[in-house]
């Protein structure tokens, strides 16, 4: 057995499997799981999805949303024990891979056309 092989093999057993399928374009909510001193709780945090990048267990998507008028993108890892739950709002139509054009555009020039073809 290949050195990678067993890489491949340990990582299997943390990859989550209740994931969703998310595109780039999506918009999605992530509830990320925050500590406050003893406690968990789950906040949710709403935005585009405008990258998707790697694979596997190291597989991560870039949600950008507008907050007080200002941009912020937060990088998730998908199967990271931190992220409790994805839910897919609506899927967007956009014919790029990376969206980091949204980044530049301000206030209804950040919209994205809405996909009915793919379920949620």
């Amino acid at each position: 057995m290949k050195a990678q092989d067993i890489i491949r093999s340990i990582e299997a057993e943390y990859l989550k499997s209740d994931l969703p399928i998310i595109y780039v374009g999506d918009t999605v909510t992530v509830g990320v799981k925050i500590r406050e001193g003893e406690k968990f709780r789950v906040q949710p945090y709403e935005g585009v999805v405008i990258a998707r990048r790697n694979g596997g267990i190291n597989e991560t998507i870039t949600v950008r949303r507008v907050f007080q008028g200002i941009g912020v993108e937060r990088i998730f890892l998908l199967h990271s024990p931190r992220i409790d739950k994805i839910k897919i709002v609506r899927r967007g139509r956009v014919r790029r891979a990376k969206l980091y054009y949204l980044r530049g555009r301000v206030g209804k020039a950040t919209r994205i056309k809405q996909r009915f073809d793919r379920p949620l």
